[in-house]
């Protein structure tokens, strides 16, 4: 087929001052003032600034139509997916994409960032497109749905694209007044090389374990259980509605994966100060090359899903002196390595094959495993924590050593809590490490149903015959099984540390940008920006780029 022409992007206007920059700065916790933020930010001259200084876009779906006979999980009027998780400027993606009925598609791509509020800029417009329905394919014999679909179009990917987080927006052409446009989203992420303060790594492995596209084939749709083995997930095909937690209106992020829920509030909030940020799969940190030039490496969100070789890297960078923090939770839980694909292609499906750390014989009681890979490494070794059963429940993020120094401008006392930050999964068991300091904690209480068990009171409480009182930093879910989640900080070897906030929902905290539904989820929901979550983000990020400066 044909390449389309697409628009060609005007030329970068240069920031006005560091004023503008600054324009939408936060009113800190405690202090006041944008010299204040100034001090936290980054290349404040930077690519970033100068990309967000250009007017924004509606980037936004409008009409979304779901298919009741796929259970809700997808939008046949228009769908689509990418050849590439990430891509590089100069590389060639294809743009997969079906219309049922057929008809004309347009596809406008946009960069996600601040933009003066607006969350994202349109970058270029393809099409219309010729549209066709396109097949459903046959569930291999793992259950991985891979599609075979035919490019809708070809785009290499411009020199002056800056890396980010890229969302293509769908839109049916109707042949009359009379019948509406139906949208969804596919979206892919432009990496680059270049040495940058902040690298932020997308969770992409887990939004496509997850991923229940086209009815029923996510990791966790597997016939012998939710926590088992033996079946794939492609990337060869559009990204589901979202459906861990149905509270969220997700079907108004169709085809954007986890993206919008657990990694916009932060995108938005790092390119609103200006930090100099660049973007990455979790496919690329397989090697850990990418990191090593970076300060900061962020995990983010919901990253529970690691190839063992992402793990190595991930600890070759703590041991080469690069900064981590773990602004996510449930991270780096599974054991999910890359296999090509039916016709070839390498790393384009995934698998849930072992446990970090192993199996427990708490976790084996619950349903997880066996697995076929036994022996992979604690994460606890790289996080400070780990995830622990049970895995899920909602509750208040609680100061437990306030004189430290990520605190500093906050005015947080030991035992003050930030409501709803902790959920919906978190870590616990923090490692052996020196030095290794725990700077916040709480009983989080799920639903399990472990709590009526006298061997696991004794394991939270010390005690068989203890209950569990108290409303600060309890997390409640269906059946009031406590457990503990704690937040870390530790040295790395170099000058370095490693922080773990312990939480799927810490970004929720930064920012609450257009197009973002705030989660909830047993009862339970974060607040939304809160300027004391910004300042400790500020003051994490402050240090570790000075660490490295």
């Amino acid at each position: 087929m044909k390449t389309p022409a697409f628009s060609p992007i005007g030329r970068r206007r240069f920031l006005q001052g560091t004023a503008a920059a600054l324009a939408g700065a936060w009113t800190e916790h405690g202090v006041g003032g944008h010299a204040q933020a100034a001090e936290a930010l980054g290349r404040q001259s930077g690519a970033i600034a100068r990309e967000n200084s250009k007017p924004g876009d509606d980037w936004q779906l409008t009409r979304v139509k779901l298919d009741k006979a796929a259970r809700g999980y997808r939008t046949p009027a228009v769908e689509g997916y990418c050849s590439h998780q990430s891509i590089a400027a100069g590389e060639t993606l294809d743009i997969m994409v079906s219309a049922e009925p057929a008809r004309p598609v347009t596809l406008e791509i946009f960069r996600m960032g601040y933009y003066g509020g607006r969350g994202a800029r349109r970058m270029t417009t393809l099409g219309p497109l010729p549209g066709k329905t396109q097949r459903l394919p046959e569930p291999s014999s793992r259950r991985a749905q891979e599609c075979r679909w035919e490019p809708s179009t070809r785009l290499t990917i411009p020199s002056d694209w800056l890396s980010g987080v890229y969302l293509g927006r769908l839109s049916t052409v109707s042949p009359n007044a009379y019948e509406p446009r139906w949208q969804s989203y596919v979206v892919f992420i432009v990496r680059d090389r270049r040495p940058a303060d902040i690298l932020f790594q997308c969770s992409d492995n887990t939004w496509q374990a997850y991923n229940r596209w086209p009815d029923a084939y996510s990791l966790y749709s597997n016939p012998a259980g939710v926590q088992k083995s033996g079946v794939d997930v492609s990337f060869d095909r559009p990204y589901g509605r979202y459906l861990q937690m149905e509270c969220m209106a997700p079907h108004f992020s169709v085809g954007s994966g986890e993206f919008l829920y657990w990694e916009f509030p932060l995108c938005y909030w790092l390119e609103q100060h200006g930090y100099d940020v660049t973007y990455c799969s979790n496919h690329d940190l397989l090697t850990p090359e990418r990191g090593l030039s970076c300060r900061t490496l962020l995990s983010v969100g919901h990253d529970e899903y690691w190839d063992l070789r992402q793990y190595h890297s991930v600890k070759r960078l703590i041991d080469g002196g690069v900064n981590t923090l773990f602004l996510s939770g449930n991270t780096c839980c599974y054991v999910s390595p890359f296999t090509p694909s039916s016709s070839g292609r390498p790393d384009r499906l995934i698998s849930r094959a072992g446990r970090y750390g192993g199996l427990n014989a708490a976790e084996a009681a619950a349903g997880m495993g066996p697995f076929p890979i036994e022996d992979a490494p604690n994460e606890n070794l790289i996080i400070g924590a780990r995830t622990t059963l049970p895995f899920d429940g909602c509750g208040d993020w609680i100061v437990t050593h306030p004189e430290h120094w990520m605190f500093g401008g906050t005015g947080m006392k030991k035992g003050d809590s930030i409501p709803g930050l902790v959920g919906w999964e978190w870590h616990g068991d923090p490692a052996d490490l020196p030095g290794l300091q725990v700077v916040a904690e709480g009983i989080v209480q799920s639903k399990t149903g472990l709590w009526h068990t006298a061997a696991w009171r004794e394991k939270v409480t010390g005690s068989p015959k203890k209950d569990l009182i108290g409303p600060e930093g309890v997390a409640l879910s269906g059946d009031l099984t406590p457990a503990r989640w704690t937040a870390t900080i530790y040295d790395g070897p170099k000058g370095n540390f490693v922080f773990n906030a312990s939480t799927c929902w810490w970004v929720q905290g930064l920012a609450s940008p257009p197009g973002h539904v705030p989660p909830w989820d047993h009862w339970v929901r974060p607040h939304g920006p809160d300027a004391r979550v910004q300042r400790i983000t500020a003051n994490l990020l402050r240090r570790s780029l000075a660490a490295r400066a």
